[in-house]
C-alpha cells in the first residue's frame, strides 16, 4: 500500500489496511468550500481572529484553530501578522486484504472467542477466555464505538470529537464505520453477557470511546490532538491510570498531535499507536506512532518463519539507521503484535476480520491495561519497560527486515502475557 503525498499540515487516517487521499484540490476555490485552519501569531492579533472567526479548539501558544470560507481563508492570507496553516481532510480508500465493503461478511457469532492474536499475545492455544484490566481506563481514539453486547459492560465514556458544528459532543460516540469498534474490542470485549461472544486481551478494563473519526474514516488533526488533552485530563481528574490507544496514521508529522502526546505522556499516560500500513521499505512509519512519546506497533501474521511469528509486508518499517540499539527514538518501530486476518466485534452487532497495523496496536494496548492493573504502583514508564523487556524475550525473526534484537521490522519483539 502507498500514500500519496499531502500537502499542508497533516490530518490522521485509520491505517486497517487503507490509505488516505487528499480529495480538494487547492487550486481554484468557491465561497461554498470550507477549511478547517490553525492560526498562529502575536496575542493581540490572535484574539481579533478569534472575535472574528470563532474558536474551535484553542491550543495557547501553539494557536488555535477554526473553520472558514474561502473568502475569510484569503482574507486571513493577508493578514502578515499571522500565520493559517490548512488541515486538509483525507478520505478512506479499500483495504488491500479486503474486497468489497468491509463488514460484508461479518459474522453473526464469532468463529472462536478466542482469535488467533489472542491466543498468541496470552501465549496459549487453548485459552477459552481472558482476564485483567480491572480499573484501568483505554481511551481509544477513532471512528467511535457501537454498543455491541461483548462491549456494553465496559463502555466508560462516550466523546464525540468529528461533527463540523460542535468540537464536543458528550454522550455521543456511534460508529458508522466499524473500525472503532473492531479495535475496542481486541483491547476489552468480555464475551458478552451470555459468554457466547468473543474475548479482549483484557476485559476487565474500561473503555473511553473518543471518536476522532467521521464515520467515513476522515479525521483532522486538531481533533485529534484535543482528543489527546482530554484523555490526560480526564485521568488526573479522575486519578486512573489511562492508556490512550490510536489506530491512525499519516505520513506526516503534526506540531499539534505531537506536543499533544508530550502532553499526555508527562501526565502519566500510556500512548500506543499503529506503525501504518506503508512496508515493506524502511523509513515507512507513519505519526504519531513515530513520535518518540508514542509506543509504535507492527502488524504480525499467524505464519511462523524461522521460528517466530512473520511480520506482515504491508506493515511499516521504521529508521534502519537507528535499528538495534535497543533505543527508541523517532521514526522507530518499538513493538510488534498481531494484525493480519484479526477477527473483533463490528458495528452491526456483528464480527469482522480485518487486517492492518490499527489491529496490532490494540492487542498492546490491552496487554498493557493488563500488566497495569496487576501492578498499579506502575508509572508509564516503568509500564512501557515491562513491554519492551517482554518483547526482548519474544524475539521475532520472521518477515522481511526482521532480524534478531532490535529491527527496524519487529522492533524489540512481541511482548505477551507470558
Amino acid at each position: 500500500m502507498k500514500k500519496r503525498k499531502i500537502f499542508g499540515s497533516a490530518v490522521l487516517s485509520v491505517v486497517m489496511g487503507v490509505s488516505m487521499f487528499a480529495t480538494a484540490a487547492f487550486g481554484q476555490t468557491s465561497e461554498q468550500e470550507s477549511y478547517r485552519v490553525l492560526i498562529q501569531g502575536p496575542t493581540a492579533e490572535k484574539a481579533k481572529a478569534k472575535a472574528n472567526y470563532g474558536v474551535r479548539w484553542d491550543f495557547s501558544d501553539k494557536g488555535f484553530t477554526t473553520t472558514v470560507n474561502a473568502k475569510q481563508y484569503q482574507a486571513l492570507s493577508k493578514n502578515k501578522n499571522l500565520k493559517i496553516e490548512k488541515l486538509p481532510e483525507l478520505q478512506l480508500n479499500a483495504n488491500p486484504d479486503q474486497k468489497g465493503k468491509p463488514g460484508a461478511d461479518a459474522k453473526a457469532v464469532p468463529s472462536d472467542q478466542t482469535p488467533w492474536g489472542i491466543e498468541a499475545i496470552y501465549n496459549d492455544a487453548a485459552i477459552a477466555k481472558t482476564s485483567g484490566g480491572s480499573v484501568i481506563k483505554v481511551a481509544v481514539l477513532d471512528t467511535g464505538v457501537f454498543n455491541h453486547v461483548d462491549l456494553a459492560g465496559n463502555i466508560e465514556q462516550c466523546k464525540d470529537f468529528s461533527q463540523n458544528k460542535s468540537p464536543l459532543i458528550e454522550g455521543s460516540c456511534s460508529d458508522g464505520n466499524g473500525h472503532g469498534t473492531h479495535v475496542s474490542g481486541t483491547v476489552l470485549a468480555n464475551g458478552g453477557s451470555n459468554g457466547t461472544g468473543i474475548y479482549g486481551v483484557a476485559p476487565d478494563a474500561k473503555l473511553w470511546a473518543y471518536k476522532v473519526l467521521n464515520n467515513r474514516g476522515s479525521g483532522y488533526s486538531d481533533d485529534i490532538a484535543a482528543a489527546i488533552r482530554k484523555a490526560a485530563d480526564e485521568g488526573t481528574r479522575t486519578g486512573a491510570h489511562v492508556i490512550i490507544s490510536m489506530s491512525l496514521g499519516s505520513n506526516s508529522k503534526d506540531s499539534l498531535i505531537s506536543s499533544a502526546v508530550d502532553y499526555a505522556y508527562s501526565k502519566g499516560v500510556l500512548v500506543v499507536a499503529a506503525a501504518g500500513n506503508d512496508g515493506p521499505n524502511a523509513g515507512t512509519i507513519d505519526y504519531p506512532g513515530a513520535l518518540v512519546n508514542a509506543v509504535a506497533v507492527a502488524a504480525l501474521e499467524n505464519v511462523q518463519e524461522n521460528g517466530t511469528y512473520r511480520v506482515a509486508d504491508f506493515s511499516s518499517r521504521g529508521n534502519a539507521s537507528t535499528a538495534g540499539d535497543y533505543v527508541i527514538q523517532e521514526r522507530d518501530v518499538e513493538l510488534s503484535a498481531p494484525g493480519r486476518a484479526v477477527e473483533s466485534t463490528w458495528n452491526n452487532g456483528a464480527y469482522n476480520t480485518i487486517s492492518g497495523t490499527s489491529m496490532a496496536t490494540p492487542h498492546v494496548s490491552g496487554l498493557a491495561a493488563k500488566l497495569w492493573a496487576a501492578n498499579p504502583l506502575w508509572s508509564n514508564l516503568q509500564l512501557r519497560n515491562e513491554l519492551q523487556n517482554r518483547a526482548k524475550a519474544n524475539d521475532i525473526k520472521g518477515g522481511l527486515s526482521a532480524a534478531t534484537g532490535d529491527d527496524i521490522a519487529s522492533g524489540f519483539g512481541f511482548p505477551r502475557v507470558k
